[in-house]
């Protein structure tokens, strides 16, 4: 089935695109591909495979679960041992999330050094 539209980035208000962008291309190994003062993308040069930050000088970081400042977005990671990856996105700038949903330890959530919040996931 052909769409209207083809998919080309997800893409993140905050208040600092490289520092964000830095955080996302060591998570997930992937390339800073472009960047000026408010743009930054990081892929791995597949598609629709990228990531963006712009610059937002009013962003407010989500409260999630709170409703006041919803998550709005979040991605899910796949990882192949959330004990080790839990430590390396820690090592790197990521906070794990108080509130962990999960029943059995499938996923767990983290907050990107802006405060989105992301989920490593069991594959």
């Amino acid at each position: 089935m052909s769409g209207i539209a083809e998919f080309r980035s997800v893409v993140f208000d905050c208040p600092d695109p490289r520092a964000l962008a830095d955080f996302y291309s060591r998570l997930l190994g992937w390339p800073v591909t472009y960047a000026d003062d408010d743009w930054v993308v990081v892929s791995d040069g597949g598609s629709p495979r990228r990531l963006a930050f712009q610059l937002a000088a009013d962003f407010r970081a989500p409260t999630w679960p709170d409703p006041e400042r919803p998550q709005q977005i979040h991605l899910d990671l796949t990882v192949d041992d959330l004990d080790t990856a839990e430590k390396q996105a820690i090592e790197i700038g990521a906070v794990k999330h108080d509130h962990q949903p999960s029943e059995d330890d499938d996923f767990r959530v983290f907050l990107d050094p802006a405060g989105h919040p992301f989920c490593l996931c069991r594959d």
